[in-house]
């Protein structure tokens, strides 16, 4: 071949590479190795613009894969022309086609609206009977825009599928802060019901600044942790008194999901989840205990759920996130 072929050949095939590489670079993959989870691929989608799940997730990834072997996957929302995380950009999360091989998905997204070519992947999922969990606001995981989108049903106040798929799948869509924003932050109080559900082994302490959300719609599930309102956003802070405590609202919980393919699905969910809520112990416990019992392996006593490198999130809020991180900053270092 002459050498006026040649370098165009070579041209095109470092301009695909690189293509490779930019793409790849839009999500941040670990890929495990020894431990209980070996050969288990869990795939998180993130994607909310307030509780920062852009930071959580990776952080629950890194201990899932560093301290039990699983390979995970970390999906982010982008700004398609910087490649940066933008958690407020509501149509664009790249590397939805990794669900296709996903052992579990765990879903922590906002009102998002996202192309069809995306969704068939997340639907596929949602159909195949292999487990979800749902964390804080995925239970309005989407707001779709385009009403002539065979996903329509997702939306958050769907009628096909009544309050669309946080309600249909999770068990509620959303309702209310039954706690105070910002102002009443949460205990997590187990049920004595299921004190000794695989799950909550381990599980000693439940605290969070976030509030407690209004559940309203929830049947056929088993309550595993109700959400104690308290006066402050301290937790050593009290009990509110009255009626936001009485009854006590659902915090997280497990139920059971019928796929379109007749395929049941375990799913798992709770209305914590915020990157600030993960510094509590508990709260990453119970989210790790999920993943393990989801898949269906063994919980241990007292799972490793220590912090893998650093950890430092940002307090909650509209608009609050770090600029210009990319998914590659959260690799292991």
């Amino acid at each position: 071949m002459s050498i006026r072929w040649i370098l165009p050949l070579l041209v095109v095939m470092g301009a695909v590479m690189n293509q490779a590489v930019a793409e790849d670079d839009l999500w941040v993959s670990y890929e495990g190795g020894e431990g209980i989870g070996k050969g288990k691929h869990i795939v998180f989608v993130t994607g909310d613009d307030e509780y920062r799940s852009e930071e959580a997730c990776p952080q629950l990834a890194k201990i899932l894969s560093v301290r039990h072997g699983f390979k995970t996957t970390v999906l982010f929302a982008i700004e398609p022309k910087s490649g940066a995380i933008k958690p407020d950009h509501q149509t664009n999360i790249p590397g939805m086609h990794h669900l296709a091989t996903a052992d579990m998905m765990v879903v922590f997204l906002r009102f998002r609206h996202l192309p069809d070519e995306d969704m068939k992947f997340f639907d596929d999922f949602v159909n195949s009977g292999k487990p979800i969990l749902g964390m804080r606001t995925a239970t309005h995981s989407f707001n779709y825009k385009n009403q002539d989108s065979k996903y329509y049903k997702y939306h958050w106040r769907a009628s096909e599928w009544k309050g669309g798929f946080g309600q249909e799948v999770l068990g509620d869509t959303w309702i209310s802060h039954h706690g105070h924003h910002k102002k009443e932050s949460t205990r997590g109080i187990i049920n004595p019901k299921f004190k000794d559900h695989p799950i909550l082994r381990g599980v000693k302490d439940i605290w969070g600044p976030t509030d407690v959300y209004g559940i309203r719609n929830l049947k056929d599930a088993e309550v595993l942790v109700h959400g104690q309102v308290l006066t402050g956003m301290k937790p050593d802070d009290g009990p509110v008194e009255g009626a936001k405590n009485d009854p006590m609202m659902p915090l997280f919980w497990t139920k059971s999901f019928k796929g379109s393919n007749g395929k049941t699905s375990k799913v798992i969910c709770t209305t914590m989840g915020a990157s600030v809520d993960c510094e509590n112990e508990g709260v990453r416990r119970f989210l790790i205990n999920s993943v393990l019992w989801g898949v269906g392996l063994d919980v241990p006593e007292m799972t490793n759920v220590e912090i893998v490198g650093e950890f430092k999130p940002t307090f909650y809020g509209f608009g609050s996130f770090t600029k210009g991180i990319k998914p590659s900053d959260h690799k292991l270092r």
